[in-house]
């Protein structure tokens, strides 16, 4: 298996086989992208996949399909996407070692690509987990 761009948690892996069956049988899961925008400069993005894109790098999780737009591939390497629900909202969240900083309202954030040469480095060094 090759390196997955990001990673999903439990919560998030539920919420998206949640949104997919409740979307009618022609859902096949989720796509995240980033476009320009926000107060901080890029914004994630969240579509239903109908059809896959056969250029979306595709991660999987207990049965949860996301795809990744190839644009973003540089900007999410590394990330983990969860689900969270709190007081004030519920939605999805990214934890993105990419990130340089984030509006305060947490909807957009300002992204560096990822710099590929580290994290091979950083694989190569690391220990397998036990």
């Amino acid at each position: 298996m090759g390196f997955a761009v990001m990673t999903i948690t439990d919560a998030a892996a539920q919420r998206v086989n949640q949104i997919t069956s409740n979307s009618g049988p022609d859902a096949l899961g989720l796509r995240v992208g980033i476009k320009k925008g926000g107060c901080a400069g890029m914004e994630y993005t969240i579509d239903l996949v109908t059809v896959p894109n056969a250029k979306d790098d595709l991660i999987e999780r207990d049965g949860a399909k996301v795809w990744i737009e190839p644009s973003a591939v540089l900007y999410l390497l590394g990330t983990q996407m969860d689900f969270e629900t709190t007081k004030m909202r519920s939605g999805f969240t990214f934890v993105n070692p990419n990130q340089t900083s984030a509006c305060g309202c947490g909807e957009s954030v300002e992204l560096k690509p990822a710099d590929l040469a580290a994290l091979a480095q950083q694989r190569t060094t690391q220990s397998p987990a036990a």
